[in-house]
């Protein structure tokens, strides 16, 4: 039995934002508070279960942002391969199995290798779905998909007129994950910064004022718990 009493979400998505402004407020550099931010996650990742949250999809490094400072970019692929050298027993103990999702092209050879690691050593896990985006961006993922969905065409193994919204899903990062049921973002800010723009169609999405490193468990099941009240009719008019 679980926490939840109303059914909840299978699975959540999060914009974690305020990493650097929880810094700022404290005198610290921006990367302080993007350790913060990284020791919140695995709180969160733990809580899942706890609230009937099977899949977790978390927004860490957008393509956008490389267009921050070459300091602050080059703290965070070292904070990405510190977390998953940390991060990599626990995760597997806990059950958890992880993914990326994004365009790995521009991350260095380490880091990727990482990546594909740790998803190989938590392949059979099924307790909690954790992934992590990286390196991505909605219109980048759903042109990416496009490229590899025009190829087979190009090639004739698939036909135009078989090409339907369904068919352009198998090609996307996400393919074998269900659709977010419910996106949080935190910090304040109400925009999806092109976050999971396909997948996001009927999800239901929650602002909260609450910086990402101070976003407890607590607060997480406060807003995964109210989900279940929330009428969802997809188009639909209920009679």
């Amino acid at each position: 039995m679980t926490k939840m009493d109303k059914i909840g979400p299978n699975h959540v998505a999060i914009i974690m934002d305020g990493n650097g402004r929880w810094a700022q407020q404290r005198g610290k550099p921006r990367l302080f508070g993007h350790h913060a931010g990284a020791r919140r996650v695995r709180e969160i990742v733990q809580a899942c279960p706890d609230y009937g949250v099977k899949y977790l999809t978390i927004f860490a490094f957008s393509t956008e942002n490389w267009k921050r400072t070459q300091v602050e970019v080059a703290g965070l692929m070292r904070l990405f391969r510190r977390y998953i050298e940390k991060e990599a027993r626990a995760l597997l103990e806990d059950g958890v199995r992880v993914r990326f999702i994004g365009d790995r092209i521009k991350l260095d050879e380490k880091l990727v290798s990482l990546m594909d690691n740790l998803e190989l050593l938590t392949a059979n896990n099924d307790k909690v779905h954790l992934t992590i985006a990286l390196n991505y961006g909605g219109r980048d993922e759903v042109t990416r998909a496009a490229k590899r969905l025009a190829y087979e065409v190009e090639q004739g193994r698939l036909s135009h007129k078989d090409v339907d919204a369904e068919t352009l899903s198998k090609f996307l990062d996400t393919h074998v994950l269900p659709d977010p049921d419910l996106v949080i973002r935190t910090s304040g800010e109400a925009r999806i910064s092109n976050f999971l723009l396909w997948q996001s169609a009927y999800s239901e999405y929650e602002f909260v004022e609450t910086l990402w490193p101070d976003f407890t468990a607590e607060e997480f099941g406060s807003v995964v718990s109210a989900y279940g009240t929330r009428d969802r009719r997809f188009g639909a008019v209920l009679a």
